[in-house]
């Protein structure tokens, strides 16, 4: 039998792991991403150095090369180009016209929001060649951000006029449409969590909640994670007051499959919603559900993208947002900028017990470099644990911290921080 074709539209490393896994199912993977260098192509068995918004170069690619299939990768942009190149190729497309206005830009989400009453973070957009303002009834600091960036490009914290007024400036070359939103910035007494959804046959499915903790030691650049654990200790909270919301919202949006995934700030029992990314996730929430939950997200777009067809029938028995009463646990290592000299225990950590995935960013002799810092692309891995209780989670942390040695060339100690240890008394309600 000849091998089906996809066509994979982005290069990043977390798209690499999907070309991975349609390698492994037998695909004939293409990767078209404008960067030579961009780190899923390594894995794919064809690729084109073209533009994601190059429409008629991607799909005379595909006419050529007979392809039967196109996916987006982890790359919000590229949502709306991958729509149109499947819907001249008369190919399936999990995304429709309402979801790419609500899901793919940051204004689009907060007209959605204000319609629907789903909080949002307070704040305004400003265009280029537009007066600067403040947002009303709003103080410093503010964090500003380009619209139609992600990962914590383009992002920065601004603590007096000045800065802000600079920095405006400067973010609006970061974003393609001139327009960069101003918003409230949520300090580190608010905590963060996010909602994980799988839409199948128009059906929203909660599938996932988790929480964050960020790294906030980085001065003014956005915060990063540093660790997520699963479920939320807010999940009957947000099941009681925000999901409901959301599902009338997602109604409107016309959606029937995919996955979506939302974050939130939770700042004195309120939850401000923000930063909806409709496609696979770095934070890889697939992960844990497939080994509790036995569906796995890859695999069901990727069907999808050759069948039309998303998950299986059972889907709604397999989906547990609680996980079966498992406790799920990615544990993220940042690293300072320089270069890599040594790593050791990576083989050891694999072989943990509680470990079922580590996502590998670098390995040896690779450079951490300045402009990476503050940004996603400073992690050196990713990785994720299933245990029995949020104890068990922590014992495996700490167990990791001890294994896990980093190095650069003057023999200093690369990574950044740990994450702080789960409070157990939060989680026991559950």
């Amino acid at each position: 039998m000849k091998k089906k074709k996809i066509i994979i539209l982005g290069g990043n490393p977390e798209t690499g792991v999907l070309v991975e896994f349609a390698n492994n199912m037998g695909l004939h993977t293409i990767v078209i991403d404008p960067n030579p260098d961009a780190p899923a192509k390594k894995f794919a068995d064809e690729t084109y150095d073209i533009d994601g918004f190059d429409i008629d170069g991607i799909v005379n690619v595909a006419k050529e090369r007979h392809v039967d299939a196109v996916l987006v990768g982890v790359a919000d942009i590229l949502v709306k180009p991958y729509k149109e190149i499947c819907e001249r190729l008369g190919l399936p497309c999990y995304a429709t016209d309402g979801t790419i206005e609500a899901f793919c830009s940051k204004d689009g989400y907060k007209r959605y929001c204000e319609e629907f009453d789903v909080q949002d973070i307070p704040g305004i957009y400003l265009k280029k060649d537009e007066p600067i303002r403040k947002p009303k009834n709003v103080d410093l600091p503010l964090m500003v951000k380009p619209v139609d960036s992600g990962g914590g490009v383009g992002m920065k914290i601004c603590r007096d006029e000045e800065d802000y007024n600079q920095t405006v400036q400067n973010v609006l070359k970061f974003s393609k449409k001139g327009i960069v939103l101003v918003e409230k910035y949520m300090d580190a007494s608010c905590h963060d969590m996010a909602a994980y959804y799988t839409f199948k046959d128009g059906i929203p499915y909660l599938s996932a909640v988790y929480d964050r903790t960020l790294t906030r030691i980085q001065g003014n650049s956005s915060p990063i994670g540093l660790a997520t654990l699963y479920p939320s200790k807010y999940t009957s909270r947000f099941v009681k007051s925000v999901h409901p919301k959301l599902c009338e919202l997602f109604k409107a949006t016309g959606v029937k499959n995919g996955v979506l995934n939302v974050q939130f700030f939770v700042k004195d029992g309120e939850f401000y919603s923000y930063d909806p990314g409709f496609r696979l996730q770095g934070e890889a929430p697939h992960i844990p559900l497939a080994h509790i939950n036995g569906f796995d997200h890859r695999k069901m777009l990727i069907n999808f993208a050759l069948t039309g067809k998303f998950g299986d029938d059972n889907f709604s028995e397999q989906n547990d947002y609680m996980l079966r009463g498992k406790k799920a646990c990615s544990i993220w290592v940042l690293l300072k900028a320089g270069k890599i000299a040594s790593i050791e225990g990576l083989e050891k950590i694999k072989n943990h017990k509680n470990v079922i995935f580590v996502v590998e960013r670098f390995k040896e002799g690779d450079e951490v470099a300045p402009a990476m810092v503050g940004t996603e692309r400073q992690v050196l891995y990713r990785i994720y644990t299933v245990t029995d209780s949020v104890a068990d989670t922590n014992q495996t942390i700490l167990d990791i911290q001890n294994i896990l040695n980093v190095r650069d060339e003057n023999g200093n100690d690369m990574v950044l921080e740990w994450t702080k240890l789960w409070n157990t008394d939060d989680y026991s309600h559950h």
